[in-house]
């Protein structure tokens, strides 16, 4: 037996014996699924729909299955850079490297700010403190931002947090953390919790949305509609992240599992 074969053995056994846990990241997809809702002149993207086709009936008396129509972006979903304008020359889902799929999971924790403030913005002073408790951020990492908000993910109302000025009211990424990540730590991407990967009135900013601007410009990566980041270690999580192949796709829904090593 190679070296090699040698190291996937113990990594599935690891996994068999339960020194490894698999934690599962994914927000169940259903027709209940919130979806982002942009301002005007953007159309935006529909739900999750269900169609069934049998269920051990006289449509099929031997299988149960459906058809379903989702937008690329809905759920637990990925942005590939064409999703944006900045990164139209760059991957789509199907031309992306696959070893990009599987990375460090860097997680950052903002919870506390906020709740103090839910237009929070992770910045590059947050960064630099996770670094010197961590160590430095490695280039094949997904840096994923721990707000909290998963636990609003079946109410509807808390999870876009739409204010009396009628923009919804959720955390993201600053400008300056986008580009520090991509020109000082040149990460595969950025994930959340919260519907995109910019904050809620990130369409006021300038650049608007500046998180995807940045990073699909730079042919990076986005993961939006996280669960169960709070299960993760801050370093050390492998992350596999898995979106459809579809041709040219600007995203697609995802079953993102990180495999983290029992203590």
């Amino acid at each position: 037996m190679s070296v090699k074969t040698n190291l996937l053995s113990n990594v599935l056994n690891s996994i068999v014996e339960e020194k490894v846990e698999i934690v599962d990241l994914t927000q169940t997809l259903n027709e209940d699924t919130p979806v982002i809702q942009l301002p005007p002149p953007f159309k935006n993207t529909g739900g999750f729909k269900f169609m069934p086709l049998s269920e051990y009936d006289e449509n099929g008396p031997v299988c149960y299955w459906n058809d379903f129509v989702a937008g690329e972006h809905c759920g637990t979903h990925f942005d590939a850079p064409i999703h944006w304008i900045s990164g139209k020359d760059g991957d789509s889902v199907d031309t992306m490297p696959v070893k990009n799929m599987i990375g460090e999971a860097c997680v950052i924790d903002i919870t506390k700010k906020a709740e103090v403030n839910p237009d929070y913005c992770l910045t590059v002073s947050d960064i630099k403190e996770f670094e010197e408790k961590h160590g430095k951020i490695s280039s094949h990492s997904f840096v994923l931002v721990h707000a909290g908000w998963d636990k609003y993910n079946d109410d509807h109302e808390k999870y876009f947090n739409v204010g009396e000025d009628g923009h919804p009211h959720t955390p993201g990424v600053s400008q300056e953390a986008s580009i520090f990540l991509i020109e000082e730590r040149d990460i595969l991407g950025i994930g959340v919790e919260t519907v995109g990967t910019d904050a809620g009135i990130a369409g006021t900013f300038d650049p608007p949305f500046p998180n995807h601007h940045y990073m699909h410009k730079a042919n990076k990566y986005g993961i939006a509609q996280l669960a169960n980041v709070d299960k993760l270690p801050a370093r050390g999580a492998v992350l596999i992240v898995n979106p459809l192949k579809i041709e040219r796709g600007s995203g697609s829904p995802l079953r993102v599992l990180a495999l983290v090593e029992k203590q």
